[in-house]
């Protein structure tokens, strides 16, 4: 698929416009409720891609905000494209939020992760570990499914076009042990490959840089091929995590990575230190 064509991306350039046009028109949400025959709260929830809208809302909406002809009916397109199901709906149970769709439409993501391998980097049995640990009440059947699920997302770097992908890890994770030796060589080997790929770059902070902004917790900035798809923070600190989209809160947020990247061993050197914590769990 090509990067900034799926479903999720074309449901929040929607919600852009329909929160852009209503607001041309001087209608507030409530006016627009009042005149559509539905409640406030839905009006709201479609402007910020909390819920999709169906073509025909989107007709109605459209109509009042005096849109018509060709641009009206490519936005009522928008809007059926947006209602397709992504390949992450057979995941349903597992992906409850937006931001697996957010992510398989982007071009480019920043992550730090200080406790554990990003999830697109992890091995299975690495993964299985973490979602064991992370998940004590799950059964085996749930906790399958969701190493399966994020065995999927991982196919997003051996896409056709993949994202650019630049990951940003703490020493500490080459130095937790998750599942035992075995696993942790077989992790680190996995770092080693995928960190030769011409699209991935992988950095550790190591130890000695001391204290760092990364320690405000784990995040993810997606970017977007589309001049007008703005990027999106994910900040990873809640069982569901939460979207940062205000320009403020997106540049403080590259300004965190930019000197996460500059306290971090350069890629080369970043990879040497992989390659000695492959070696010491290669010792047992």
């Amino acid at each position: 698929m090509k990067r900034g064509q799926g479903p999720t991306i074309r449901r929040r350039r929607l919600a852009s416009e329909l929160r852009r046009l209503r607001e041309a028109a001087d209608l507030t949400i409530d006016e627009v409720g009042e005149k559509l025959e539905c409640s406030a709260s839905k009006v709201s929830r479609i402007e910020t891609g909390h819920v999709g809208v169906t073509p025909r809302d989107a007709r109605d909406m459209l109509e009042l905000y005096g849109l018509t002809g060709d641009e009206r009916e490519a936005l009522v397109q928008l809007a059926r494209e947006a209602r397709k199901p992504g390949w992450w709906h057979a995941y349903k149970e597992v992906f409850t939020g937006t931001f697996v769709g957010l992510e398989a439409d982007a071009s480019s993501m920043r992550a730090f992760q200080a406790l554990l391998v990003p999830g697109l980097l992890q091995t299975e049995p690495y993964a299985r570990e973490v979602i064991r640990a992370m998940r004590p009440d799950s059964d085996e059947s749930e906790t399958e499914k969701r190493v399966a699920a994020r065995l999927a997302r991982q196919q997003l770097l051996t896409d056709p076009t993949p994202p650019d992908y630049w990951a940003v890890i703490d020493e500490a994770v080459l130095h937790r042990v998750v599942g035992g030796p075995e696993v942790m060589l077989k992790q680190t080997k996995r770092l080693l490959e995928v960190g030769q790929s011409p699209h991935v770059t992988i950095q550790v902070v190591p130890f000695t840089a001391g204290a760092h902004p990364g320690m405000e917790g784990p995040f993810v900035i997606l970017g977007f091929p589309e001049q007008a798809d703005q990027d999106v923070v994910y900040v990873d600190s809640t069982p569901s995590g939460f979207f940062l989209e205000l320009p403020p809160d997106v540049r403080r947020y590259s300004l965190m990575f930019d000197h996460l990247r500059a306290a971090a061993l350069s890629p080369d050197d970043s990879l040497a230190l992989v390659a000695d914590a492959a070696e010491r769990y290669s010792a047992g």
